[in-house]
């Protein structure tokens, strides 16, 4: 609590890293709510502008080693759940 937390997410491809490349964090609440994106990447990070992780959430990944991590700052027990990511590279699934 209250320490920025890093979100460790590793990938490997059979094709080359492209501008296809996309990479999606969900997030679902303990309390079984409504898994919702935090975060999406294509080319470039987009931020989160809605929602509990508004402004908390930054990109710590290099798509070139295989890394799609993030990090969330001031984490508070009420962020507990399952965080998913999601990576694709087409044509490889």
């Amino acid at each position: 609590v209250g320490e920025q937390v890093s979100l460790k997410c590793s990938f490997k491809s059979s094709s080359p890293i492209s501008e296809s490349l996309t990479i999606d964090w969900t997030y679902r609440p303990v309390t079984s709510g409504q898994m919702e994106t935090i975060f999406h990447y294509q080319s470039v990070p987009y931020l989160t502008t809605v929602g509990k992780f508004k402004d908390r959430i930054s990109w710590v990944g290099n798509v070139a080693k295989g890394d799609a991590s993030i990090a969330i700052q001031s984490p508070v027990m009420t962020d507990n759940g399952t965080f998913m990511c999601s990576v694709r590279n087409p044509p490889d699934v």
